[in-house]
């Protein structure tokens, strides 16, 4: 048991602090425990279990219409007219029709009403993601025989048309046409990561998301927007240029369009740089007087308006052969059951799809909870944002997840509930119901420019760039290796390198830990890093010793030569030597401290703890987070060596697991009870280093001064 004496102030007299007794629980005991209240069925805990994968069965009973029905009334009819003309524009980037994303985001709107914890979130169709299923749609269509770049349906009709209608064979495609084939592969995909997503809630490993680092989801969006942007230069310029694929698709467009450039549809050209002006205009507009605006201009849905009439009126189509949105069929069409043989074909495909769409709705989630005062869970976040994508994915839908502009429009006009969700899916279903046939003759440049606008967030993040530099290199180079992966590479590769640099740099942090010495705040008790304060007091004959990170496999190397370095003395070379060539041998000109890190240091000192100029090393572990099997063994070997040469090893301010971890590694040698770990063990720095002092006072000869 641990026991410690300590100065009550009031008092001051000592007081007894001993460490409350835990009762051993077996691994067994706790797995058999935890499931058995999981199994255990009662009609208390299926009301709960609804409660908590339903949330809006308990905040539906406190609604209080006077209070925040108007604000959700408003923010759901905002949301509801950005989301039209943004669902038909984000069904370019994933190759579907346009009434598919009007599914999407029809559906999802109820799902995460039903089963989300935030209350400010917007879900739906988002860029990202309707990139990553049209790169996996184009590669399917490709493999099926079908030509993405063209708009009609059927294979391809060019010289490997028998190789195509053998391949439609094949699959069994008969009766599908592209636009079929296409949107049966985006419901295979999307259920399956749908089901990686309802697993990750399952299973409570919510906080996988949290190592998608923020610096890498921007770096992410931005190497994405740069590929989407890229992806919809064709369709402001009016040309045809075939859809690109696996590594360097950026660089091979790029190459394309400038190819293509002589070719460009002057009115898609004209219309484009009038739609980019107006909206970006109105953007900054909208952002300079977004506090006198209580509601933001819809100036998409305005432009979308604007620009079907002038197409319809002036047979844009029919005269200039502009591109158009064409039939937007109305109603909904019969569920059916996504592919297996497709869900096996796209399974590796769905892993970074689930990782993107999960990443950002529980950060968004959390982001929005923390900054009004309630919590979300993130679990439950994971099963919320999984069925908007598994149920939906037999309705016809495709991926789904948080979208960051809409949920920010969604509070700054008022939103207080998730209810202002299902004002935005009526939005959408009168479209889908009776307004969509209107959108016939809406150009495709319009829906472009659209796009482009909506990623001026993402890309004007790249001048977040030198201040995150300033802040952590480390994170800097995570930005800039994803963005850049995913533009010269693939967005899958993109997002694969940023958590493999991620991880790499949360293992650095942790491997190469600042090391210390530290020397004594004048006569108080407090004590700090020698290098970095001027006017300490450094205690004669005692080394105190800080390792600002945990002690294990990876960092024991380095926690030793810094260490040696720092002190000095390498204790374990000249305890080697000495065990070999006896008591009388010294440190000669070839024992230097080595250490790349730190630099040699020599040591011409005889072996005797005079001659190394201390008796005693304090080790400062209130830094120290953590210790496995090869840091216990480094510290007892370490205190072997030391011994071995007449050097105390004493350890200050341990947490209570390191302390277990001690005792359980055998290093406070248990059978000799609690005395020996009160030699060993202290609550301070300075408590040790008053304990070395007396040691020192005792070992010392009469007529000896220390």
């Amino acid at each position: 048991m641990d026991v410690s004496l300590e100065l009550v102030g009031h008092g001051g007299g000592p007081m007894l602090v001993r460490r409350r007794p835990r009762a051993p629980r077996g691994l067994r005991k706790t797995l058999k425990a935890r499931l058995r209240s999981s199994c255990a069925f009662s009609v208390q805990g299926a009301r709960a279990l609804v409660k908590d994968l339903l949330p809006a069965t308990c905040w539906l009973r406190t609604y209080c219409p006077r209070e925040d029905l108007a604000g959700d009334v408003l923010s759901g009819l905002v949301i509801g007219i950005i989301l039209v003309p943004q669902a038909i524009a984000y069904s370019l980037l994933a190759g579907l029709q346009p009434v598919y994303s009007l599914y999407t985001s029809f559906f999802a709107n109820l799902i995460y009403f039903l089963m989300g914890t935030s209350r400010h979130v917007s879900v739906g169709i988002f860029s990202l993601l309707c990139l990553m299923v049209g790169q996996v749609v184009d590669r399917e269509l490709l493999l099926a025989g079908f030509d993405p770049a063209e708009d009609g349906l059927g294979p391809r009709d060019n010289s490997s048309a028998p190789n195509a209608s053998a391949a439609t064979l094949a699959l069994g495609l008969q009766d599908c046409g592209r636009d079929c084939y296409a949107i049966r592969v985006a419901t295979a995909l999307t259920l399956v990561a749908g089901i990686y997503q309802v697993f990750l809630g399952i299973l409570r490993l919510g906080f996988v998301s949290a190592y998608l680092s923020q610096p890498l989801l921007d770096g992410f969006a931005m190497g994405a927007s740069v590929t989407i942007l890229t992806s919809q230069l064709k369709h402001l310029l009016g040309v045809r240029v075939p859809r690109h694929q696996g590594p360097g698709m950026v660089v091979s467009m790029w190459l394309s369009l400038l190819h293509s450039a002589g070719q460009a549809n002057l009115c898609d050209v004209l219309t484009s740089a009038v739609c980019l002006a107006v909206l970006l205009a109105a953007k900054e507009l909208s952002d300079r007087c977004r506090h006198r605006l209580k509601v933001p201009l819809p100036m998409e849905l305005l432009v979308i308006v604007v620009a079907t009439l002038v197409s319809h009126l002036g047979q844009l189509h029919e005269r200039f052969g502009s591109s158009v949105a064409g039939d937007i069929p109305t109603g909904f069409v019969a569920p059916r059951v996504p592919d297996l043989w497709l869900m096996r074909r796209v399974a590796l495909d769905a892993i970074p799809l689930a990782l993107v769409g999960a990443a950002f709705s529980v950060s968004l989630a959390e982001m929005f909870a923390r900054s009004h005062g309630y919590s979300v869970r993130a679990n439950q976040e994971l099963l919320a944002v999984g069925c908007c994508n598994v149920l939906p994915a037999f309705l016809h839908c495709f991926a789904t997840s948080a979208a960051l502009a809409k949920s920010l429009v969604k509070t700054a006009t008022g939103c207080r509930t998730q209810l202002s969700s299902v004002v935005s899916a009526a939005v959408v279903l009168l479209v889908l119901l009776a307004l969509a046939p209107l959108f016939r003759d809406l150009q495709r440049s319009v829906l472009a420019c659209v796009i482009v606008v909506s990623l001026q967030g993402a890309l004007h993040k790249v001048m977040d760039v030198p201040q995150l530099w300033r802040l952590s290199r480390a994170d800097a180079l995570v930005w800039v290796a994803t963005a850049a992966t995913c533009v010269l590479v693939s967005t899958e590769v993109g997002l694969l390198a940023g958590v493999l640099l991620s991880l790499l740099s949360l293992a650095g942090h942790t491997q190469r830990p600042r090391a210390a010495l530290l020397a004594r705040i004048g006569d108080s008790g407090f004590y700090e890093d020698a290098v970095e304060f001027e006017g300490l007091v450094p205690e004669p004959g005692v080394r105190v010793f800080r390792f600002a990170g945990p002690l294990y496999y990876a960092n024991k190397d380095f926690f030793l030569r810094s260490l040696y370095s720092l002190t000095g003395l390498d204790a374990g070379r000249v305890a080697t030597r000495r065990k070999e060539e006896g008591p009388e041998a010294g440190v000669s000109e070839g024992d230097p401290v080595e250490g790349k890190d730190r630099g040699p240091v020599s040591n011409t000192a005889a072996l005797m703890p005079t001659a190394a100029g201390f008796r005693t090393v304090v080790i400062d572990c209130a830094p120290l987070l953590f210790l496995d099997a090869a840091g216990l063994a480094t510290l007892r070997d370490l205190r072997r060596d030391y011994r071995a040469l007449g050097i105390d090893l004493l350890l200050a301010c341990c947490s209570p697991s390191v302390r277990d971890a001690l005792r359980r590694g055998g290093f406070l040698w248990e059978d000799q009870g609690d005395v020996d770990e009160e030699g060993q063990l202290f609550h301070s720095v300075h408590s040790a280093v008053q304990a070395a002092r007396a040691r020192h006072r005792e070992q010392a000869p009469p007529d000896s001064t220390i």
